[in-house]
């Protein structure tokens, strides 16, 4: 709870010192609480991968939690696993799947492109010959780029907004290909299962299956419509014996 109320100041602090341009002594106090956010983010990385009993393999495993320290605002995307866990959208394991990507990487492509256009307005409005001089401008660049379709009626003139711009257009590539990817595979399964989302084999236990539908007669109950075994002779007709 507490990375995650220093992700939101660290949000909302960055995006005031940008936005209203501060200088001075609130520029100045702006600056202080996003290092010390972020300085929250990378001890407690570094404290939780030197006790952990593998440090390599925690490493390996724990990429998240590295771009969370590099981009302490991703913290929050953290907050949309609430979504994820609806027992209407997690009907199969492939279900389940495909809801957390989907969840998951929507509000990464929000938060890239609102992150972008705050860090592409700092680097650039203030450069001689810029384009980007405002927020709506830095925000309609950084939806042209990850989607890249490029007007070009802005571009950066920076180093620096020139790296964002690849980092975003990279970025907005990987993101769409994952979601237009998952969307495919809900219309293939679906196709295939008649307009039904899932499949028997991909069912969850308790939701029934299709033994709970058709149960097997059992065996030795003694019922009377149970049918004789092939080459069993026919039980003897009730009655008298004729002796």
């Amino acid at each position: 709870m507490t990375l995650l109320v220093a992700s939101v100041v660290f949000l909302v602090v960055y995006s005031w010192r940008v936005i209203t341009e501060a200088t001075g002594a609130a520029a100045l106090a702006a600056n202080l609480v996003i290092a010390l956010t972020w300085v929250m983010f990378i001890v407690d990385y570094l404290v939780r991968l030197a006790i952990a009993p593998n440090s390599w393999q925690w490493f390996r495993t724990h990429q998240a939690d590295l771009a969370i320290t590099v981009v302490p605002v991703l913290r929050i995307v953290r907050l949309l696993r609430i979504f994820t866990r609806l027992s209407g959208m997690r009907r199969t394991r492939a279900a389940a799947l495909r809801t957390r990507i989907m969840v998951y990487g929507t509000a990464s492509v929000v938060v890239l492109i609102y992150v972008a256009s705050l860090q592409v307005l700092d680097v650039e409005h203030r450069a001689p010959g810029a384009t980007i001089v405002s927020f709506g401008d830095a925000v309609w660049w950084a939806c042209v780029t990850a989607t890249t379709t490029g007007y070009g009626d802005f571009a950066p003139v920076t180093v620096w907004g020139r790296i964002i711009g690849v980092i975003l257009m990279f970025g907005g590539v990987a993101l769409a290909g994952i979601i237009t990817a998952t969307l495919a595979s809900w219309v293939l399964e679906r196709g295939a299962h008649g307009g039904r989302d899932g499949s028997v084999h991909d069912s969850p236990v308790q939701d029934g299956s299709e033994h709970d539908r058709h149960p097997l007669p059992e065996a030795g109950t003694g019922r009377d419509d149970a049918s004789p075994p092939s080459g069993a002779a026919a039980p003897a007709p009730d009655g008298p014996s004729g002796q």
